[in-house]
């Protein structure tokens, strides 16, 4: 960045010389502030895919030890219908107990289940909204580039063009937004 300001300077300077420059140089000062934008938009958004994801994982990793105990209390109400007893209405309390468990654990899965689900998909939003900013940042970047070529060439059709490509830019960044 700071090489990018040093380069928008000296353009500064050449500008003074060549009043009719002054526009170019505007613009590419307009699409430097756009690049950084943009670019911290799309940071920030990668970094909310990456927290969610983490969020994803730990919904799944609790996931995983319900099941564990509903498999673990299924297994002991199963053995206390093989392991033999004198007391036969305390072994039946026991199996109930642990069957109640594991219904519970069950339904306790479903819920937990459909949290990770609802938050896998807001993960694959935030990737999406990601992607497009990180696209806007190119066509922005390369906007920038064709622009500054005006100044060396004095031919405004990369001024033009690089008008263009950053239409296209803040557009695809815009788009982010309507993602769904």
């Amino acid at each position: 960045m700071p090489e990018e300001i040093n380069e928008l300077h000296e353009q500064a300077e050449r500008a003074r010389e060549h009043p009719d420059l002054a526009p170019i140089t505007l613009t590419m000062a307009v699409l430097a502030v756009l690049v950084a934008a943009v670019s911290l938009l799309g940071h920030r958004t990668h970094t909310e895919e990456i927290i969610l994801q983490n969020k994803v994982t730990d919904q799944w990793a609790y996931y995983q030890a319900k099941n564990i105990r509903r498999h673990t209390d299924e297994l002991f109400a199963d053995l206390t219908t093989v392991v033999a007893s004198k007391d036969a209405e305390g072994v039946a309390k026991l199996q109930e107990k642990y069957r109640a468990e594991a219904d519970r654990y069950k339904d306790e899965q479903k819920e937990l289940d459909k949290e990770a689900r609802a938050t896998e998909r807001e993960t694959e939003l935030a990737r999406r909204k990601a992607d497009r900013f990180d696209l806007s940042e190119v066509f922005l970047e390369i906007a920038l580039v064709i622009t500054s070529i005006t100044l060396l060439s004095g031919r405004r059709m990369f001024w033009h063009l690089g008008l263009f490509m950053a239409a296209a830019g803040v557009l695809v960044a815009a788009s982010a937004w309507i993602v769904r």
